[in-house]
């Protein structure tokens, strides 16, 4: 899996440009049919991803925590909402609650989560390839293709799909 990362990031950087070139043709000339498209371009590619192999996500970058995820995760282990913060939390230059390190506290060694159940909204909807106005979040596919692989073949089939 590791070569596989490497060569992710290696090929998603020889498509940055083209990739951004596309995403910007895309939101001046959305398809109507793009997050139909888009749901099923992510119901497909997952099919055939496991993410319990990989969990680069998971390994390399952080969630951010809504106050909603704070509560409910806080309530999940009994503790206070502020004591979950100090535990785990830092806010970020943006101001957001985020992960004090990476990879993630609640990832195990077989890379599942150990707070699936309750994990934040960012994680439920990584790599956010089947999201609404899809168009509108292309800095945000950008990022996550590089280390994502689902989220990489996505785009590439995506770009063979609409032609702009």
């Amino acid at each position: 899996m590791m070569e596989v990362l490497k060569q992710l990031q290696q090929k998603a950087a020889e498509k940055h440009s083209e990739n951004k070139k596309f995403f910007t043709k895309l939101k001046r000339k959305t398809p109507k049919n793009l997050d139909y498209l888009m749901q099923d371009l992510h119901v497909k590619e997952f099919e055939r991803t496991d993410c319990l192999k990989c969990a680069n996500c998971c390994k390399t970058t952080g969630p951010l925590f809504t106050n909603a995820d704070i509560e409910r995760i806080a309530k999940h282990f009994r503790i206070k909402p502020v004591d979950f913060i100090a535990k785990y939390l830092r806010k970020d230059e943006e101001d957001d609650f985020v992960l004090q390190t990476v990879p993630c506290s609640f990832l195990g060694e077989d890379n599942y989560c150990s707070i699936y159940d309750v994990r934040p909204k960012a994680c439920r909807e990584f790599p956010h390839t089947n999201r609404k106005k899809f168009h509108q979040i292309s800095n945000l596919t950008l990022k996550n293709v590089v280390i994502c692989p689902a989220a990489f073949n996505i785009v590439e089939a995506m770009k063979k799909q609409i032609k702009n």
